[in-house]
């Protein structure tokens, strides 16, 4: 039996994570395009380098999660689970926070600005789902038995 990792048959759980993760992402992108397109007020040779890099980083974890290593499952939840979920909640929460109105929100915002909300609620469900599939009992046995293999080799 061979002692690499990929001989570890990655469970359900991971596999629908990897993709979540790739959802979130592909969700940032979209959001990221929506914004560089429509804002006057985005300054895209500031943002766009900055979340290429967040992407290329994220894209490489996910990979890396995939593949079963533990440092990956802990950067993801650390970095896109916590930090990142945070700031794509910081905005709405301190709107509300303030007193903003949803309803008034929603009767004067462009088209543009509810294609940003619609994408970033796919963004955060997305992210939670991933976060959670990454911790089923089978991901955990996976990333159990991927550890035992990595220490043996």
């Amino acid at each position: 039996m061979s002692s690499h990792p990929a001989a570890v048959s990655v469970p359900r759980s991971v596999r629908w994570s990897v993709r979540c993760w790739f959802a979130a992402v592909a969700a940032g992108v979209v959001e990221t395009v929506i914004w560089a397109l429509t804002s006057q007020e985005y300054h895209a040779g500031v943002q766009l380098p900055v979340r290429a890099g967040v992407y290329l980083i994220a894209i490489a974890l996910i990979i890396q999660l995939g593949r079963g290593r533990g440092w990956a499952r802990i950067a993801l939840t650390v970095l896109l689970g916590a930090v990142g979920l945070l700031s794509l909640l910081a905005e709405p929460f301190s709107w509300w926070a303030a007193g903003g109105s949803t309803a008034e929100f929603l009767a004067g915002a462009h088209s543009a600005t509810l294609a940003v909300v619609a994408v970033r609620l796919a963004h955060v469900a997305a992210v939670l789902a991933a976060l959670v599939l990454m911790y089923r009992p089978t991901a955990n046995a996976f990333f159990g038995r991927v550890a035992e293999k990595e220490q043996v080799a």
